[in-house]
């Protein structure tokens, strides 16, 4: 379990930003942020635009469309994703193809970067564009003219895609979709919504007549229902100007269909439904109280409330937390179904203690909140959690990728939601979340909690066995016993303020080295660990810590596979020092930290991240998990128990029962491959042994290299390693890699599984085996991968419409010995299977004989340069990169001269790696088919 709670407040308050707060009377607006952009053009069309720097020449560009299924007529079922899927098959600038092959050939990977969404009530278009060649951005405002007016919709377009959208559904048929279908009549009470999943059904996709798909492309991509939104790199006057360009010509229709709106009708009375499924991974349990609409917050009373939800929310997951079921969320969430509609729900998952228990649990909780409220410590540990998260939003403000600045003004334009700049809402918190009380609290719980029980009952669950399946009436029977069990006020341990309260006698800083051309300073501690530091400015308030060594589960003993592969899980689950994970979530309330050990295969890892002011705190943990381990028999229990539980329902998953029968084909059997766990390995396992073999190597700091990525300063962390990490225990400890011998089996294995009752299959080709290593091999190895990815959607996709997504995947390492392997998946329907065989090999012949096209080798190298440009300037790119570096003996200043390797990469070096990797005499070949 990681660790993960926000910053603390750090008092920090500008008086210039604070005064324009306090001066603000409760009824004011609140005010845009002030370096949006916002305006409409004549015809009515929205825009917005916000200069962002990072990442640097990256604009991102977004049309938004307030129109979704909701609006399709009778004989339109599913268009509003037809249309959308149809914006990239011919338009007035793009015929068919030509757009997405241009996008690719500027580094726009489809899927990654290139896409769009359809949802019940809108539609968004997502387009990053590179800046750093001319020409590239006038053509993304192009390309959303097209989508916004210009879409050709023609006859064979729409037939060539309904092939390729009836596998989108095929692939996401299964328990998930059923469950779906079964319980949405129940969620949409009764409304439109119930008829209106956006992919539309089977017989819809096939039948959708081009003319429908016409009307509703002309009567809801119209000015008055779009927005265009440009974040980035960007001079706004320019974006301004290329906004009326391209899209004030757009005329509004002559008579507009009118836009309507479709509420939701309240819950009346109570009502239940049980759903099993046999194929389901597990049982989950969701109450609905009420659904309602709220108006978004209009004024600076209005932030006020919303600081009060934003509480609400951290005090019910905090209580949540104290609950016996697995994960869930108790409070106020916005409805998929209209705009601005709310529900107050709880749902969690159930474990052994069953659904009764859950209902006894959630219902019981909620009532003891109306009666009883909260207690001032969480009060307070909930205000400085979400104090602190505006304060480390505030903090990083200047380093905040354009992408995620998008989304408030999609919210601003679908649903009038505010959008306020960090600067404002950093005030109107430091100024509001003080002056909140545990009476506004208990009084704001009583107004949105309701007083009776539940109105909606919705249980999902498998027929295994292993519980009997309730009635609904049962469940509406225990729902009324728990809203009469008497309840007591929640009481509460005392616990300090922070973790340790002095630090341990500090060790010291033996040697430094600086590499000034990466930035980087090394150290030696006098325990002989190594650390690496790499201050950045890439996010701001922010730091990624990391250790690793050779070593891992392979070391020991084929029958400890199972205690070791549980050893990290039990170890984390326990918590730290004296403190159990619900102490630590009460003590670190405010500081947003995640901390995990884990041994893999061939490494030994810990990963932590925090905001710059909270690395001690995350060394302080760091050093209490690895010198005071906890040993917690219950929690234990807790984790069998639950994990058992679990284990058996997931068993008739049919992916799972796939993804195995491949592992056990790739590797011939191998006694260390890496199967789901079954029941009777949670039951079996030893917890003394498992905690035994995990803590014999990661409460021991020999020969760990400790990584630091982020915003700091190094002479100001150089006293914190010296006091928590130049003092964790060293002894004597393997430090090497043992090779098992996982091989993929050699010749050509082709098995069929049957699982699952869908009518849908995917086919698997693994390759591997040894190889000397190359650095210039491997990025050709690499290059070869995304051309075959580039012939995988073109061929498959497109042409032959068999696929809707999938793809080729792979690894080209020295650790534990230099192996490579490359995974194609590609799911697809039943009846295809024998086609897709043909054309994948059909491809793989014709990259071996001629290799790649110009094209297409301009277009992967293209996205791959894109690419590491992007993760020059991201921390987790470099620490993995030094991480890796260090392990296996390269330079680290490679990490600068990667675009050199990508540029050299050859059609003819590409060309052999498909020969040498894409083995048609040894590969696995997998096909997964329904039972029936």
């Amino acid at each position: 379990m990681s660790f993960l709670f926000p910053l603390r407040c750090v008092g920090i308050v500008l008086l210039a930003v604070l005064g324009a707060s306090a001066a603000a009377a409760p009824a004011d607006p609140l005010p845009l942020d002030p370096q949006l952009r916002f305006g409409k053009l004549d015809n009515g069309l929205s825009y917005y635009i916000r200069p962002n720097a990072r990442p640097a020449q990256r604009v991102e560009l977004r049309l938004v469309v307030n129109a979704g299924s909701i609006l399709e007529d009778e004989d339109q079922l599913g268009a509003a994703h037809f249309v959308e899927h149809l914006g990239f098959n011919g338009s007035r600038h793009f015929k068919k193809q030509e757009l997405v092959s241009y996008l690719q050939s500027i580094g726009i990977r489809s899927g990654a970067d290139l896409n769009a969404f359809t949802s019940f009530d809108s539609t968004i278009y997502v387009l990053p564009v590179p800046t750093d060649k001319p020409g590239n951005l006038e053509q993304g405002f192009r390309v959303l003219e097209d989508w916004a007016h210009g879409m050709t919709l023609s006859d064979q377009a729409i037939e060539d895609e309904r092939g390729i959208i009836l596998e989108e559904k095929r692939l996401r048929n299964g328990h998930g979709r059923r469950m779906q279908e079964a319980t949405l009549p129940k969620l949409a009470n009764g409304s439109r919504y119930k008829d209106r999943l956006p992919i539309g059904t089977e017989a819809s996709i096939a039948g959708n007549r081009p003319d429908a798909l016409r009307r509703f492309y002309r009567d809801w991509y119209r000015p008055d229902l779009i927005a265009v939104i440009v974040v980035g790199d960007i001079d706004p006057e320019e974006a301004q100007r290329l906004v009326r360009r391209h899209f004030g010509h757009i005329a509004m229709p002559a008579a507009p269909r009118p836009r309507p709106q479709y509420p939701l009708p309240a819950l009346g009375e109570p009502d239940v439904l049980v759903y099993a499924d046999p194929e389901a991974p597990g049982s989950t349990l969701r109450l609905t109280w009420s659904s309602y609409q709220r108006a978004p917050a209009a004024t600076v009373a209005d932030f006020r409330t919303v600081l009060q939800r934003r509480l609400f929310s951290e005090l019910m997951r905090m209580r949540l937390a104290r609950l016996p079921v697995l994960g869930g969320f108790v409070g106020e969430s916005a409805s998929p179904f209209g705009t601005n509609q709310h529900t107050y729900t709880a749902t969690a998952g159930i474990g052994p203690a069953g659904v009764h228990k859950a209902i006894d649990a959630l219902v019981g909780e909620n009532q003891r909140v109306r009666q009883f409220g909260f207690s001032a410590t969480e009060l307070e540990a909930a205000g400085r959690s979400v104090l602190a998260s505006y304060e480390h939003a505030y903090k990083a403000r200047d380093s905040r990728a354009s992408a995620a600045l998008v989304g408030a003004y999609v919210r601003h334009f679908l649903a009038g939601e505010p959008a306020l700049d960090i600067e404002q809402e950093v005030a109107y918190a430091r100024s509001d979340l003080p002056a909140i009380t545990q009476e506004d609290m208990h009084a704001y719980a009583r107004a949105v909690i309701p007083g009776d029980g539940p109105k909606l009952v919705l249980y999902t669950t498998t027929p295994n066995g292993t519980q009997p399946v309730p009635t609904g009436a049962e469940l509406l029977e225990r729902v009324n016993a728990a809203l009469k069990t008497p309840l007591t006020q929640l009481k509460e341990k005392a616990l300090p303020a922070q973790l340790m309260a002095q630090q341990p006698a500090p060790g010291s800083i033996v040697e430094q080295h600086e590499d000034k051309l990466l930035g980087v300073t090394r150290l030696l501690l006098s325990n002989g660990v190594k650390v690496v530091l790499k201050p950045t400015p890439f996010s701001r308030d922010s730091v990624q810590m990391a250790a690793l060594r050779p070593g891992g589960q392979m070391l020991f003993a084929d029958a400890d596979k199972d205690a070791l592969r549980f050893g990290g899980v039990l170890h984390r689950a326990m918590g730290a020092g004296p403190y159990s994970v619900l102490d630590l979530s009460r003590i670190l309330a405010g500081k947003n930290l995640t901390l995990t050990a884990s041994m893999g295969p061939y490494t030994d890892h810990l990963n932590g991240s925090s905001n710059s002011g909270d690395l001690e705190t995350l060394l302080q943990l760091n050093y209490l998990a690895m010198t005071s381990p906890r040993r917690d028999k219950a929690m234990f229990r807790s984790f069998v128990n639950s994990n058992a539980t679990l284990a058996q329902t997931q068993a008739a998953v049919p992916e799972g029962r796939f993804a195995d029968a491949r592992e056990l084909a790739v590797y011939g059997g191998h006694p260390r491959s890496q199967l789901r766990p079954r029941p009777e390995d949670y039951r079996n396992l030893d917890m003394d042994r498992s905690l035994e073999l995990f803590r014999s190597r990661m409460l021991n700091a020999k020969g760990m290299s400790f990584y630091f990525v982020g915003d700091f300063e190094v002479e100001a962390i150089k006293p914190l390693l010296a006091a928590y990490v130049a003092t964790l225990p060293v002894s004597e400890l393997a430090l090497s890699y043992r090779d098992p011998g996982i091989r993929q089996v050699p010749g050509v294995v082709r098995h069929e599984v049957r699982a699952g009752v869908e009518q849908k299959s995917v086919v698997t080709f693994d390759f591997g085996g040894e190889m000397d290593y190359s650095r210039s091999e491997a990025t050709a190895f690499a290059a070869m991968v995304e051309v075959l990815n580039l012939r995988i959607r073109d061929a498959l996709r497109d042409r032959h419409q068999l696929i809707y997504t999938g793809g080729a995947s792979g690894r080209y390492g020295r650790v534990p010995r230099p192996l490579y392997s490359l995974a194609i998946q590609l799911p697809t329907a039943p009846q295809h299977v024998e086609k897709i065989e043909a054309v994948l090999w059909a491809e793989i012949a014709a990259l071996q004989e001629k290799g790649p096209t110009p094209e297409e080798l301009n277009k992967v190298r293209q996205g791959m340069l894109q690419v590491y440009r992007k993760s020059l300037k991201e921390n987790n790119y470099w620490l993995v990169r030094l991480q890796n570096a260090d392990l296996e003996g390269d330079d680290p200043g490679d990490i600068l001269t990667v675009a050199e390797r990508i540029e050299a990469v050859s059609a003819d070096g590409v060309r052999a790696a498909a020969q040498r990797f894409l083995t048609r005499e040894r590969h696995v070949e997998m096909v997964l088919r329904p039972e029936a």
